[in-house]
């Protein structure tokens, strides 16, 4: 990533798989001047470019007009049914939670967006799972963002701090059938987080005219590989 100006970033979710790849990449970008991190909990790391907005509830509070203001978003936020418990909790997070976090992104100053969503979305889907993200990216659509990028990783390779059995035998199986997935069947072959939170990058940081981007894992991979 070659810029001249010295960029500002915002960021959600950084102790996740996603958020927490994110900032440690971010973190080495030289363009990239300063970071808020949106956090509910303090980051297991420090760095002169971090500074971390802590809040249960990823509120921004008292915020000081002399800081520099971010010019670009990024939101890492999810859950799972087996971690929220209901699916009221779930939806508290992946919809409601999520579109909160955009609009105090905008209202900070935040034109251009990144959004982790999930395979599938749709606000019509029969997964409650699938029309919580389908739902928030509608909404957060009609926010008046200059630019929205949504990922939609299938599922997701990497190391959590813990780890969830379902996704693990998914992704043996995945692997196993992987010389079989061809076609659509490719974007749910999975993903490494690090390559998701790097496509999210180069999307968001690139030239573009579009008001509104979707990459799957297919995508995100074709777009890793331009810039290698």
């Amino acid at each position: 990533m070659e810029r001249a100006n010295p960029l500002t970033i915002i960021t959600a979710g950084s102790t996740g798989l996603i958020g927490n790849e994110l900032i440690k990449q971010m973190l080495e970008q030289t363009p990239i001047e300063h970071i808020y991190a949106l956090s509910r909990r303090e980051l297991p790391f420090f760095h002169s470019k971090l500074e971390v907005i802590q809040h249960p509830e990823l509120r921004i509070q008292d915020w000081d007009d002399n800081k520099p203001q971010p010019e670009y978003g990024f939101i890492c936020l999810g859950t799972t049914l087996q971690q929220a418990g209901s699916k009221q909790a779930l939806e508290k997070v992946d919809y409601e939670l999520v579109c909160d976090v955009a609009q105090e992104m905008k209202l900070l100053g935040v034109k251009q967006l990144a959004v982790v969503s999930s395979y599938g979305a749709s606000a019509r889907s029969f997964s409650h799972y699938l029309r919580c993200k389908g739902r928030m990216e509608l909404a957060i659509e009609r926010m008046g963002f200059d630019r929205v990028v949504f990922v939609r990783p299938g599922p997701l390779k990497g190391l959590r701090e813990n780890p969830r059995k379902d996704e693990v035998v998914v992704q043996t199986m995945l692997t196993i059938l992987q010389p079989l997935m061809l076609g659509p069947l490719s974007k749910l072959i999975p993903i490494e987080a690090a390559d998701v939170a790097q496509a999210m990058q180069y999307q968001l940081f690139a030239h573009s005219s579009k008001k509104l981007e979707i990459l799957d894992s297919s995508n995100m991979r074709r777009l890793i590989q331009q810039y290698q």
